[in-house]
């Protein structure tokens, strides 16, 4: 397979897209009476969806066509600019920003479907829930063309090494804005042990993440399989959602500001999705005789269900939460990178 190498251009354009879904994920810390609303859920994923698919319009693009050449460096500078508007259009208020945003996602978009920028225009011209109801079925359908259409991609396979290494990066700027998102909320301070500990305790989750996501990347995927790379492109949307909804959570559990069942479900139901997600991504590109086995699966499941349901039965301090996710993170690196 050829060798493709990453840009430093894509790299700073990373930087953009990582901060815009760092800025999904503030809408995630809005807690009002012990609780997330269903509201702020909502707008999270309706938020999230977008900035993912446009990031993945450009990767597709420069996996299968992109040289650094001097057009193509003009074209992801133009992205870039819309890419900042559409940042700048990022609000809980989502309502007032409408527009902005849409024009910033359209400038993404216009270049890879065309017929798409029709649909979004005519979204303008209504008023409350119908453009936003036009908006995400444009969306909805910009993404399941590549999934219909995915027999004719096969005869044009993604360059896998390239396509990993690019999600991969992406990935660990994520993880760092994560960690460093989390450091500005604990803020530990000369003496405050209890910050100090939450702080620590934060950053083994962190790595031990890392460690499970990044192994398995590089030790464990045969990248010279050829396919349409859909696995990894929508397998990768839940990773990088679960992996935002987990940075909150840690946020959260700090601030101890949301009901205690409330946050249990919500910090649970993130890593759940997070494990799932990874485990269908990698199980893929494994190397067939080092694919995980269904009692590995069961092992998974059964310590973050025990997990939970002790912490049901008996209501435990949020920092031992945060262990008990290491605990499981550690087990599930420890069992999947050996």
């Amino acid at each position: 397979m050829e060798e493709k190498k990453v840009t430093w251009l894509e790299l700073f354009y990373d930087l953009l897209i990582v901060a815009a879904i760092s800025t999904a994920t503030h809408v995630l810390l809005h807690v009002e009476k012990g609780y997330i609303h269903s509201d702020y859920l909502l707008k999270f994923v309706l938020i999230f969806i977008p900035i993912w698919w446009a990031w993945v319009g450009q990767t597709m693009f420069i996996n299968r066509y992109g040289e650094d050449l001097f057009h193509h460096r003009i074209f992801l500078i133009l992205q870039m600019f819309f890419a900042l508007i559409m940042i700048a259009s990022l609000s809980v208020d989502f309502d007032s920003y409408y527009r902005s945003f849409l024009i910033g996602y359209i400038g993404l978009r216009a270049l890879v479907v065309i017929q798409y920028l029709v649909v979004q225009l005519c979204s303008l011209f209504f008023d409350s829930w119908i453009r936003y109801l036009i908006l995400y079925t444009g969306i909805l359908v910009d993404i399941l063309i590549p999934i219909i259409g995915r027999k004719r991609l096969v005869n044009v396979p993604t360059n896998t090494a390239h396509l990993f290494e690019r999600f991969g990066l992406f990935t660990i700027i994520l993880f760092g804005e994560t960690l460093v998102s989390t450091l500005a909320v604990i803020q530990p301070k000369q003496g405050d042990w209890n910050s100090i500990l939450f702080t620590i305790v934060s950053f083994v989750l962190i790595i031990s993440m890392w460690w499970q996501y990044f192994d398995n990347l590089e030790k464990k995927v045969n990248k010279s399989i050829k396919t349409a790379g859909q696995m990894i492109i929508y397998g990768h949307l839940f990773i990088l959602m679960s992996l935002s909804m987990i940075a909150a959570s840690i946020r959260l559990l700090f601030m101890h500001e949301v009901n205690y069942y409330f946050i249990l479900f919500f910090v649970f139901g993130s890593v759940l999705l997070y494990f799932l997600s990874t485990s269908i991504v990698f199980h893929q590109y494994r190397y067939k005789k080092q694919r995980l086995k269904i009692y590995h699966l069961g092992l998974f499941l059964g310590i973050l269900v025990g997990f939970l349901i002790l912490n049901l039965i008996i209501s435990v301090p949020n920092i031992l939460i945060m262990v008990e996710l290491i605990v499981f993170f550690v087990i599930y690196a420890k069992l999947t990178t050996v």
